[in-house]
């Protein structure tokens, strides 16, 4: 029998699924961001639940608000991605008997910090003591099966996009973890990205009301791994050609001689959307999201193949390979 770090997370949920009995008449299968049961009249009840444990997703220098209202934001995210608005949240808290009074008090906060940022609210939960602060958050929410947006409708010719930009989390990680320097301009707004992550939700609903949108999933274990499993859900592959990164990742990187595309592609920690639209309404897909306040970027192609490819304007592809965060392979 192989060890858990062995294994990997990724193959024990494979296991675990293999050992399950699926819900008869599923509208929402398993491996994608969330799970789902009809309720009458093309409806759906959709959740997701994530956990958060200090040890593996707190880093240094990240107060307990913080971590709190991370937690909520990780499960906002697979919503986001679906194109469902949360409603209301259950969470159950292991707390440390180390912990003070203001500890819980913190953690409280960011709790309901996290949930009424995005117009839920949490109503109730569970404590109990551990040896780690974990923070497991369950989310609810309601939407038509037309509606969602799973990971498995992507065509090829489809068009690849994103929200937002790429390696500021990997960037902001390395300066916590790795101890690497950065300039006092940009190490701020590197290490914001980290404490204070943001769900692409506005984004993710616009994308969902314009029925462009064919596929989708959070970038949350990285761009790279994202790519694999979207295009495993989906049976296709994809070929990037662009990647959008910010001007702080470029020096960070040039500063300590890394790749900027590395940084972009094989993070995690991030919490945009990697989706797929259909060519012939991608003006109505980018049109939704900017009145939505964010952005969206062509990044690519979805293709036949079941490849993930970089190829770069005038450079030679290369293989993306399966690579990001994962737990137990830490």
């Amino acid at each position: 029998m192989d060890a858990l770090h062995k294994l990997g997370e990724y193959e024990i949920v494979k296991r675990i699924i293999g050992l399950l009995d699926e819900m008869p008449d599923i509208p929402v299968t398993f491996g994608d961001d969330v799970s789902a049961i009809r309720i009458g009249r093309g409806r759906m009840a959709v959740f997701k639940t994530d956990m958060l444990v200090g040890k593996t997703d707190v880093p240094p220098g990240m107060s307990l608000w913080q971590a709190a209202r991370k937690a909520v934001v990780m499960n906002v995210s697979d919503f986001a991605a679906k194109g469902i608005k949360p409603i209301a949240f259950l969470v159950s808290v292991g707390f440390p008997r180390t912990f003070l009074e203001s500890d819980v008090e913190d953690v409280g906060r960011g709790l309901n910090a996290g949930a009424r940022e995005y117009d839920a609210y949490i109503i109730g939960g569970d404590t109990g003591e551990s040896s780690d602060l974990i923070i497991s958050c369950t989310v609810i929410g309601f939407g038509s099966e037309r509606s969602l947006v799973t990971r498995s409708g992507a065509s090829p010719g489809d068009v690849l996009a994103v929200t937002g930009t790429f390696g500021e989390t990997s960037s902001g990680l390395k300066i916590l973890l790795e101890k690497l320097s950065a300039p006092t301009e940009i190490k701020e707004k590197l290490l914001k990205h980290v404490y204070l992550p943001k769900a692409r939700l506005k984004e993710g609903l616009a994308l969902a009301r314009s029925r462009a949108a064919t596929a989708s999933i959070d970038s949350s274990d990285g761009l790279a791994i994202s790519l694999h499993q979207l295009g495993s859900m989906s049976d296709v592959g994809f070929i990037v050609t662009d990647l959008p990164i910010p001007p702080e990742v470029e020096r960070f990187a040039d500063i300590h001689g890394l790749d900027p595309r590395d940084l972009a592609l094989y993070g995690g920690e991030e919490y945009e959307l990697v989706v797929a639209i259909k060519t012939s309404l991608w003006e109505k897909a980018y049109r939704a999201t900017k009145m939505a306040g964010g952005t969206l970027t062509k990044i690519g192609t979805v293709t036949k193949e079941r490849k993930v490819i970089l190829k770069m304007k005038g450079e030679e592809e290369k293989s993306i390979p399966f690579r990001g965060w994962e737990h137990f392979k830490r």
